[in-house]
Order: C-alpha cells, then structure tokens, then sequence
C-alpha cells in the first residue's frame, strides 16, 4: 500500500504514545502500594475472624456469669426462706436439724459458684486482654492502608492522568487517518502488543530483524512504500 509522509508519522507518533501508554499502565499497576493495600485487607480479614471468636468467647463467658448470678441470687432467696423456717420452729430439734442440712447444701452450691465466678472472671480477663491486642492491631492496619490508599491515589491519578493525556492525543492524530489505515494499524497494533509499525533496514525487518529474500522485498517495494512484514506481519516502511 502507499501511504503519504504526513500519515507515516501519525502512525509512527501513535505508535509512540501506545508503547508509552503500555508502559505508563505497567507502571500503575505495579505501584508498591497496591500490593501493601492487599497485605493490609488480607490482615485485617484474618484480625477481623479473630475479633469475631473472641467476641464469642466473651458473649459465652457473660452468659455464663450471668446464669451463675441468677443461681447465686436464687440460692441466696432459698436460704433466708430455709433461715427463716428455722427461727420459726427452734424448738423442732428434726426440723432444724433438716433445714440447718439444706442451708449447708446451698452454701457448699454457692461456695462452688464462687470458684467457678472467679474463674470466669480471669477467663474473661484474659479475652478482653486478646481483644485490646486485636483492636491496637487493627487500627494500626487501618492506618497503614489508609496512608497506602492516600498515597496510590496521588501517584496512580497523576498516572491515570498522564493516560487519559495520551489517549486524547492518540484519538486525535487517528481522526487524521483514513479508516482502511487506521483499522490496518490498530488490527495490528493489538496483535503485535503496541508495536505495529518498523521501518526496514537494509533488506531487514527493523522490529522483527529477519532477513526479507530479495525477490519478495523487490515485490513489496513494487506494490507501495508500506508493505506486511512476511515474517512478523508488522507495517514495514520500505523508503
């Protein structure tokens, strides 16, 4: 095909705003802070279980105190019933002698309740502790993603920014293309990964280097200044 000196270095500027918006896109996704944003959600998915278990380790303790309250309030009612049921019959020696047993029993229950009160108590002193742990972890993930978070939108919008330029520029200098021209090269250009256009050098391709057989380079030349690469399949400019 022949193409005109003003659209080979249309083709050859878009050229260089595509490998440049390649490496512009390369140079945001591999921004040092994406990969500290993951590691810190990541984080705080794993914290977040473990303040989830813990929370239900303290809501099991709490009922567990509160059903040894209840137990405790309703023994403590039982033995000044029993207590008063002795008063009343002191001359009765078989019956305070059965009630005096009974009190005994409840006090042996709430002596017992005691213990396992105490025990909840440092169980419970303990979760709260994990739990202060956990949260002082969690907020220090929180704030090393929200500086990260900060700090990759100034660099990936000033990079985004710098794209979106390039793309602007690149649809305008494609307007000035023929639509045959510009399908051939964006076709090619997607196939190639940016780079759709060489020019030859000697009787080589000056992208892909192979060498092109006389006879086929004297037909290419016949047929225009721009021709496919035989080998690579790249607009070769022949001039």
């Amino acid at each position: 095909m022949h193409v005109d000196t003003d659209d080979l270095a249309t083709l050859l500027k878009m050229q260089h705003l595509d490998l440049e918006a390649l490496r512009v896109k390369k140079q945001l996704e591999e921004l040092p802070q994406r990969a500290v944003i993951l590691e810190a959600r990541s984080k705080k998915k794993a914290i977040e279980q473990k303040r989830a278990q813990l929370d239900a380790l303290h809501a099991k303790a709490d009922a567990q105190l509160a059903h040894i309250d209840e137990e405790d309030a309703s023994l403590a009612e039982k033995q000044r019933h029993v207590q008063g049921e002795i008063d009343a019959v002191r001359g009765d020696y078989r019956g305070v002698e059965a009630r005096t047993k009974e009190l005994n029993g409840f006090a042996k229950r709430r002596n017992a309740l005691e213990v396992e009160l105490t025990r909840l108590g440092e169980e419970l002193a303990k979760i709260e502790g994990v739990q202060s742990q956990v949260s002082q972890a969690l907020a220090e993930v929180d704030k090393q993603e929200a500086a990260a978070i900060v700090s990759f939108q100034r660099e990936g919008g000033a990079l985004q920014a710098e794209i979106a330029r390039m793309s602007a520029d690149r649809e305008g200098m494609s307007a000035e293309l023929s639509p045959e021209l510009r399908d051939t090269y964006n076709r090619t250009a997607s196939r190639t990964g940016g780079v759709a256009v060489g020019r030859l050098q000697g009787s080589n391709c000056g992208v892909c280097r192979m060498a092109i057989e006389g006879g086929r380079l004297i037909d290419m030349k016949g047929q225009g200044n721009v021709a496919p690469c035989p080998q690579c399949g790249r607009l070769l400019i022949l001039e």
